[in-house]
């Protein structure tokens, strides 16, 4: 059953926040939706829209009000230069979670792959990440993902403020490369993840891997058991199509984030030393 309190969702207008809008709405639940841009769809029954800036506190506050999860998909979602970023991303969030302390309200945070973008891809089974690996961000944006789970964290530890962090890999309608056969979540799983962090009894803190059921997966253990998710889609289904597709940048093809790891990539000597040579 859906929960009976309002959920907000923020960055309503971007493309996964019309999705979930849809998709949310066609189940039942009532949202209050806000962007900096205006909504682009005509509102499903049982939505509101107003428009607003993450980094105005007093607006976040009145839309919290009442609401018994907070899905926060707002702020920049591509590398920026920091001061683009830090703004929305930054204290955006902070506004986000102390609408949450106030109100007792659940936060689903939006984070990214690029939290961990220069782990590199692991060989096979060998190598692949659990959620507590260390963090390696591959940029601004990547790192203001790593600022949010932190948050999170000591919001937990200091308010019990619960709150799920979805590391998003690449959520499109499918792969459109070969490195999204291995972190592609597909918008029906990225849909069936939402209501259980909406629904699920109990949380914490917790990190699960935004990616669809595919074999070449880069990562490994999460807290998804405590939501009671599972994906049910595979990038498998598009190996033809884009299993040769490949950048030929080799900071590219050698890191997780992929392209992001490349963006102004100005280290001397090579590639960014492996784990063990980090204290170089």
């Amino acid at each position: 059953m859906p929960d009976t309190k309002p959920i907000l969702l923020t960055g309503a207008s971007g493309n996964l926040g019309r999705m979930l809008t849809k998709e949310l709405a066609a189940a039942g639940y009532t949202l209050r939706l806000t962007d900096i841009v205006p909504f682009p769809d005509p509102l499903p029954k049982g939505a509101s829209f107003v428009k607003a800036d993450l980094t105005e506190s007093l607006a976040i506050v009145r839309l919290a009000e009442g609401c018994g999860t907070i899905l926060h998909f707002g702020g920049v979602s591509v590398e920026r230069p920091f001061e683009e970023v830090a703004g929305p991303n930054l204290h955006g969030l902070y506004h986000i979670y102390e609408a949450a302390r106030m109100f007792g309200a659940r936060v689903v945070f939006a984070s990214s792959n690029h939290s961990i973008g220069f782990h590199e891809r692991p060989q096979g089974n060998q190598g692949k990440l659990d959620a507590d690996c260390a963090f390696r961000p591959d940029g601004y944006y990547g790192l203001s993902k790593v600022y949010g789970e932190l948050l999170g964290r000591m919001y937990w530890d200091k308010h019990g403020v619960e709150n799920v962090n979805i590391r998003i890999g690449s959520c499109f309608p499918k792969p459109i490369n070969k490195r999204m056969l291995a972190t592609w979540l597909s918008y029906a799983d990225l849909a069936r993840l939402i209501t259980r962090t909406i629904e699920a009894e109990r949380v914490g803190h917790c990190v699960v891997w935004g990616a669809s059921k595919n074999p070449d997966t880069f990562w490994a253990e999460d807290h998804r058991d405590r939501l009671g998710w599972a994906p049910e889609d595979t990038a498998e289904d598009f190996r033809a199509e884009v299993g040769e597709i490949v950048s030929g940048d080799a900071v590219e093809e050698r890191y997780q984030g992929g392209g992001y790891c490349s963006i102004e990539y100005s280290r001397k000597g090579g590639f960014s030393p492996r784990d063990q040579f980090d204290l170089e």
